[in-house]
């Protein structure tokens, strides 16, 4: 391609490659399950607000709204959500349960009628968030989060069962408390049986990643769980999923990292416990979000288990410990749902777009039911997982070169990179297709993602090296793959620039003020900016003692909070900075935007601040992502010396 290619200077590079198209083809696909025989999953629709719709594949092949129009399916549960619907039965007939964003009311709704809620109106002054549901009976049984302040952090958590034929929503009374064991809960898991229900709890300081306990009760003859009592998990273990076998034999699968992995334990009605597949690699994820599984025992006794390190595999494990995995040509594996026999999931990977497919495991054939949105295929980003030396651990990162079918370099001339810091931070990204990337790399603007220290996906001992230094192995780590890419004669050390989102915003900044050899300007989307501030009570309530584990315990560690600041730091800037921010977000709250932009403006130091009326932590909508892009693009091409074409 080289020879024949023309040159034209990186970063000016012609793509047809527009923020709208990024808009579409990264849409956000998650929550899938079984409606009857058809897997439907929920969609955000950016050209609707941000509308979250509950999908199905119509009779055409493409995909329809299972709802009428206008219904959000979407839980508030420790604002990052939880899972918002489930299906009452086996059979489509019967409909489904959701939780609306509107009015965060459980809803029932069937087939060829409009939904009608089951949960009560929250008092005066007082949130209700629901997700995470089973069905019991005449039940409805989940988990229900009480938010008692405007801030969200005053925050109660129980189990619970609504009445399915709605009785509850015109009398609280009517709703029945079950269990509230720790501060944090997960939602119910009911044995096939009807006979034990099992959940997941931890308290603060822990994040989920940190420890959590596998809780379980038997169910009395008048529905009400007796004491529980904690099969596995504890302050330091982990344990991010569990589910009952499907075949009735009793036996609990529980995904936890006793031995530093998140591996697949078999636990016996005589709560003996036996990891399944011991092996350095992960088959669970950070628990970000209520009702996350990765792990579905299917009715012959087997389970279908999403496991790897840098890309994912789905295979079937045996109870015996054998792990098969199928061929298929995907790397990433989400939202995994079953129906007892076949297999539907958010699937993507280095060729392919997210989309959702259909699994027949008894022949491995793999169903698209929701094709990704393909635009300007020929130019997309190609990821490749790198791993390089750091001064004390292992970095891994994706690497995506710039990419251009018809267009390359001038000869001598090394091209300009981003780094992508992903959000968290003890999460990851994904080496997987994506069309934000290739709107940079198709201009001739190469991107690493760097899964820096603390990152999930590469087992416990790299989770915790994040511990107590965050703001330091992140930068750090970041640093180091810069530096390897420039001594590879991969990038121009003279054009480098970061960006990142929440906790990604966090290191972007710290980084550029560690590093002022070595970037020259940073993107910030709804950062965490003072860490003071987000300690003492700036932030919402899963997260308001992460930082003791992140930083330090506070007020004792108060000092070191102080010095990490951002905001306490920002006019040591020497770089021009493009902040995001979005007015609704309650993570990270407009007042830590407007202490930097003060501080910045103070010291004269170049940036633009866009605030977005309507947008929470994670923008949803269509123009939102347009002008961030755009603003981005302009902001790097000054920073870096190309005029963007």
């Amino acid at each position: 391609m080289e020879d024949r290619a023309r040159r034209a200077p990186y970063g000016t590079w012609p793509s047809p490659i527009t923020p709208a198209d990024v808009v579409r083809s990264n849409v956000l696909v998650e929550w899938v399950g079984f409606l009857g025989a058809d897997p439907c999953w929920t969609e955000v629709l950016p050209e609707d607000g941000g509308r979250n719709a509950l999908m199905r594949r119509g009779p055409d092949g493409e995909a329809a709204q299972v709802l009428p129009p206008g219904w959000d399916v979407r839980s508030g549960v420790i604002e990052y959500g939880g899972r918002p619907w489930t299906a009452l039965s086996d059979r489509a007939e019967d409909g489904l349960v959701f939780s609306h964003r509107g009015d965060q009311r459980v809803h029932r709704w069937s087939p060829g009628g409009d939904p009608v809620p089951l949960s009560p109106v929250a008092p005066p002054g007082v949130q209700l968030r629901y997700c995470d549901f089973a069905v019991r009976g005449g039940e409805i049984w989940c988990l229900r989060e009480t938010v008692l302040d405007e801030a969200g952090t005053e925050v109660e958590r129980h189990l619970v069962a609504l009445p399915a034929d709605g009785s509850a929503a015109a009398d609280p009374a009517a709703v029945r408390e079950l269990a509230a064991s720790h501060h944090f809960l997960t939602g119910p898991r009911i044995s096939p049986d009807g006979t034990r229900v099992c959940w997941l709890g931890w308290d603060h300081p822990n994040m989920p990643w940190d420890g959590t306990e596998l809780m379980a009760a038997a169910i009395g003859p008048d529905g009400t769980p007796g004491k529980p009592v904690r099969l596995m998990g504890g302050d330091r273990e982990s344990v991010v999923q569990a589910d009952w076998a499907a075949d009735g034999s009793g036996r609990l699968y529980a995904v936890g990292d006793p031995d530093g992995w998140w591996n697949v334990h078999e636990i016996a009605p005589d709560g003996t416990v036996r990891n399944l597949h011991p092996a350095e690699e992960e088959f669970g994820e950070a628990l970000w979000r209520i009702g996350l599984r990765w792990c579905l025992p299917l009715r012959d006794g087997t389970l279908a288990a999403v496991h790897g390190t840098g890309r994912r595999r789905l295979g079937l494990l045996t109870p015996d410990g054998g792990l098969t995995d199928l061929d298929l040509p995907y790397t990433e594996w989400s939202s995994v749902a079953t129906d007892g026999r076949r297999i539907a999931a958010v699937v993507a990977g280095p060729e392919h777009r997210r989309g959702v497919v259909l699994i027949d495991p008894a022949d491995g054939s793999a169903e698209v039911v929701r094709a990704p949105r393909r635009a300007h295929e020929e130019f997309a980003s190609r990821p490749a997982v790198r791993t390089f030396r750091g001064p004390d651990a292992a970095v891994h990162a994706y690497l995506h070169p710039p990419y251009h079918p018809e267009v390359t370099g001038p000869a001598g001339e090394l091209p300009p990179y981003l780094v992508f810091v992903h959000g968290g931070p003890n999460s990851r990204s994904q080496p997987v297709r994506n069309q934000e990337i290739s709107y940079f790399t198709s201009r001739g603007i190469g991107v690493v993602d760097v899964q820096y220290g603390g990152s999930s996906g590469f087992g416990r001992a790299y989770r915790e090296r994040l511990r107590g230094r965050w703001g330091q192995v992140d930068v750090e780590d970041c640093a180091t793959v810069v530096r390897a890419l420039v001594a590879e004669g991969l990038a121009d050390p003279a054009r480098i620039a970061v960006r990142g989102a929440s906790a990604g915003g966090w290191t972007a900044i710290l980084s550029a003020l560690a590093e002022p050899e070595l970037y020259r300007a940073a993107g910030l989307y709804f950062p965490v900016l003072d860490p003071v501030v987000f300690r003492a009570g700036g932030t919402h309530d899963f997260e308001a003692r992460y930082l003791d584990g992140l930083i330090g315990p506070w007020p004792q560690q108060r000092a070191r909070y102080e010095e990490r600041s951002p905001v306490h730091r920002a006019d040591g800037l020497n770089v021009p900075v493009v902040l995001y921010q979005g007015e609704l977000d309650t993570i990270c709250p407009p007042a830590q935007a407007d202490r930097l932009v003060d501080r910045l403006r103070r010291a004269g130091i170049p940036h633009t601040r866009l605030l977005f009326a309507g947008e929470g932590h994670g923008f949803r909508r269509r123009d939102t992502v347009v002008r961030c892009l755009e603003a981005e693009l302009a902001l790097y091409g000054q920073a870096l010396g190309f005029e963007p074409a």
